[in-house]
């Protein structure tokens, strides 16, 4: 099941610097780590904004839920999912 996942990141007014970097680190290495596993499919930064659209494959909603809440900035981010399933008019075989 592929879903689009759009993630604004809302840093919390006085957080440390510091730790809010740890954060940020921790937060890299997973979303490499689930790119490498193919689950993490596909990521893309909006321009001019803390925000990203991800394109997860996953077994069901309740492995992505599981997944996001892992993740070290999760109390920071506004989500937004849909599910996605393939269009009729497409001209590909596979989802790229």
């Amino acid at each position: 099941m592929l879903v689009q996942v759009e993630m604004t990141v809302d840093v919390p007014h006085g957080i440390d610097h510091d730790r809010f970097e740890i954060l940020k680190r921790e937060e890299r290495e997973i979303a490499q780590m689930l790119q490498t596993q193919g689950i993490w499919r596909h990521l893309w930064r909006h321009v001019g904004l803390y925000a990203n659209t991800s394109i997860f494959s996953v077994e069901s909603l309740d492995q992505l839920h599981e997944i996001l809440i892992t993740l070290p900035l999760y109390p920071y981010l506004r989500l937004t999912i849909t599910p996605l399933c393939r269009h009729p008019s497409s001209i590909h075989d596979d989802d790229r």
